[in-house]
Parts: structure tokens; sequence; C-alpha cells
């Protein structure tokens, strides 16, 4: 090891092998009094600090977090960056939520500096509340998400995000056309896939706003660009649902019309997904496409409950995600809590370690990104945060009350939010201190 690049983070720490309704107590690693070795932006490896400690060099780094829980950072799989001055907006339903909300403040992001600043504040939203990774929407401007990469790239997160294709059903001053979506996606594909730690995202916004012309697009992008994602939207709403069926009469279904442009893989994000039907998660299965579960969306637009057990029972790959500005909270914490409270009133059960699981490995494996973020695999790349159990008064209360690992998470989420992120860490480096230490 060479110690000028190596620090040793010591504290209580978890992190996940496997999916924890399928593995058990084989599923999580978790070290009461641990060590996570970081050497140049990467993890070498965690365990028992006393074990660690045995091999490490006399004047290694030491940070001392002790009494607090590292965990890796958490994934957030369908984000808005642009909808963040629309969050918390009163009393509609998507479409007309779309048209009266969200519409109007997305035009504001043909202007790049206007973008810039409000991709900034987004960024550091999420890295308070603990987030490092996230699959994000920029808007129809192809300099909103330059705007975006730019600030990501600044802080050096994982980020993945694309300009939406958007030529039919949306304000004038909102649409692209089909070969001017094209060009914009590929363009930017070609500047910022794969460039450093930035990835893009083909993102029609969802069949009722595109063309079967642009919908075809964006299947020939996925085509020259097999290794970049695809993020849409699909069956949150019913009257969406029917209108879908309006505007493709030959579709079996609202997902078979993403299939018949070659929009399903292994790398496509379908935000929602509440009202699907059976042929629809065959479909799902059967090409290893992903369900997005975004319970304070859904709730807060009366949009349904998604059924996890059912996508379970299914084998249909789910993550799970805030979806601001529809979803209330850019904390992971918090939509946990309300992911919770969905399957409670489905007769489902969550646990603390299956949640945990969603948001850090089990969100990126369905991004096909488990081999570099979302556990403390040796190798990976060293996203983490530290976690306060005590961050409230009332906090700290209830955990003076648990007696189990898994009593203490579960408080955790459903208390906790941002004040619980002590610090968020990305490739090694401190972006966000809670109480302002360097």
């Amino acid at each position: 090891m060479k110690t000028e690049s190596t620090t040793v983070y010591r504290a209580s720490i978890l992190h996940f092998l496997d999916d924890p309704d399928k593995a058990g107590e084989q599923a999580y690693e978790f070290f009461e009094d641990g060590a996570l070795v970081v050497e140049n932006g990467k993890v070498i490896k965690t365990g028992p600090f006393t074990d660690i400690q045995k091999d490490l060099p006399e004047h290694v780094e030491m940070v001392d977090y002790s009494g607090h829980l590292i965990m890796p950072g958490m994934i957030d799989t369908h984000i808005h960056f642009p909808q963040v001055e629309v969050i918390a907006s009163y009393g509609e339903q998507l479409l007309d939520w779309l048209n009266n909300y969200t519409f109007p403040a997305e035009r504001q992001f043909e202007d790049k500096e206007y973008a810039s600043n409000i991709a900034n504040f987004f960024l550091d939203e999420l890295v308070k509340c603990g987030t490092t990774t996230a699959l994000v929407f920029g808007t129809v401007h192809k300099q909103s998400v330059d705007a975006f990469f730019e600030a990501s790239e600044q802080r050096n997160t994982r980020m993945i995000c694309g300009k939406v294709m958007m030529n039919r059903n949306a304000p004038e001053f909102l649409c692209d056309d089909v070969e001017s979506s094209y060009n914009d996606s590929k363009e930017l594909i070609e500047r910022w896939h794969g460039n450093g730690r930035q990835l893009y995202a083909v993102t029609p916004r969802f069949a009722i706003t595109s063309t079967p012309e642009q919908l075809e697009k964006a299947g020939q992008l996925l085509e020259e660009h097999p290794d970049v994602y695809m993020q849409t939207h699909i069956s949150e709403n019913k009257d969406e649902v029917a209108f879908v069926q309006e505007l493709f009469p030959e579709s079996k279904d609202y997902l078979d019309v993403y299939d018949q442009y070659n929009l399903l893989g292994k790398r496509s994000v379908f935000a929602h997904g509440i009202h699907l039907t059976p042929r629809e998660h065959e479909r799902f299965r059967d090409t290893g496409s992903s369900v997005s579960f975004c319970p304070t969306s859904n709730l807060f637009l009366g949009s349904g409950l998604l059924d996890i057990a059912e996508l379970e029972k299914e084998q249909v790959a789910y993550s799970v995600a805030t979806d601001v500005g529809g979803g209330t909270s850019f904390s992971m914490l918090q939509t946990l809590n309300e992911a919770y409270k969905v399957c409670q009133l489905r007769g489902n059960k969550l646990s603390a370690l299956k949640s945990l699981y969603l948001a850090t490995l089990g969100n990126a494996r369905t991004l096909q990104l488990d081999d570099k973020i979302g556990s403390f695999k040796s190798g990976n790349e060293a996203d983490f945060i530290v976690m306060d159990f005590n961050a409230t008064p009332l906090m700290a209360l209830k955990q003076s009350k648990c007696k189990t690992l898994a009593e203490k998470l579960f408080a955790m989420i459903i208390l906790g939010d941002d004040r619980t992120v002590k610090s968020t860490y990305v490739a090694g480096q401190k972006l966000h201190s809670r109480d302002g230490d360097k």
C-alpha cells in the first residue's frame, strides 16, 4: 500500500453482497467496529478494524467515525433535475401536473446559465442526502444536459443523464423534431458517454409525447450505441395508459409500444410500472428491462400503489427512486420510508435490510453498475456515506431502545432524512459534511 494515498475509515460498516430476501444473513456484511480502506479513489478492502489494523503501514491516514455507520453511497434510478422548482406543487394528477407545472418550468432550461445553476443546486442536494449516483432526465434542450454533465464532472460523481426526446402532445416551445432529437442525442452521447464517470441515457419522455418516427430514432441510437442506457415512463396513471392505447391502437399494451421500436433491454429503465399486465411482466422478464419504483411521487400524484411482491413473483427486475419533482424528497431514506408504507397498504412487507439493499447494490445491479458501485467489493469506486443514527433527539431516543441491527436500521429509515447523512464521499473525496468539517 502507498501510504500517501491510502486512508482508513473506522466506523460500523454495512454493505450488501446479495438480496437479503434470497440469501438471508449471507446477503450482507456488518462490522460493528469496522474499517474501510480506500486508495486512489477505490476500495481496497473492508472488515473488522482489529484485523485490518494489523496489516496497515505505520503512517497511514486514519479517519475515525466511531459510533456512526458507513454504507455505500445511495443510488437513485429515476429523477428529473429540471423539476427541482416544481416539487411540492399542489393538487394535480399526472397529465394536468405536467401541463400546469412541469412544462412551463422546463422552458427555462433553454438558458444554459439557468440550467447550470439548477444542476449545481440539484447535485448538491443529492450529495447532501447521501445519493452519489442517479439516472437523470434533462429537458428537451441539449444545453441542459451539457450543463448537467459539466456540473457532475466537476464533482466526479457517477451520473447518467439524457436529453428528453419529445415531439408531440407538449407545448411547441418544448418540442424537438425527429431529426434534431436524434442528432442532439448522438452528439451528447459522443461527448459524454464514458467521459470520466459520466454515462448517457436515450430519453424519450414517454409514448404520449413521441411519434412512432421519433421512437424509431430512439431505437436507432440504442442500436448504434449498445452500451448506453434508455429511460422513460410507463403505466404511471390510468388515464395515461388509456391515452397511449388511443395513440397506438395496434399495440398489444403500453410496453409493446416501446418493444416495437427495440427500446427494451438490460439497460432500459421504465419509471413507475404501476398498472402493468401479465404479458408486460413477461416481456420485462424476458428482456431484462427494469421498473423503477417511485413511491413518493406515486402517492403525491395519486397514481397508485406499486405491488413489488407481484414483480418479485414475476421475476421482474426493479429498483427504487425519488422521482423529484413529482417525488417529494431528494432523500432515499424518506423514499424508503414511503416505500415501506406502500407495501403495507398492499399487504406486503419491506424489511430495513431489503430497503437498504435496494438503495445500494440492488439499484446498482439494475443499472448494470455493480462491478463499479453499490458495495465495498475490492476494486469498486469509493462512493460512500457516513450515517448518524442519532441525528435528531427523536432518533437518539428511539435508537436507545433498539436492540438489533434490523431495528436500528428500520428506525433510521423511518425517522431519517438529509440530517442523518454526516458525510458523503465520492471516489474517496469528501463532497459533503453536515457539520462543516473538512
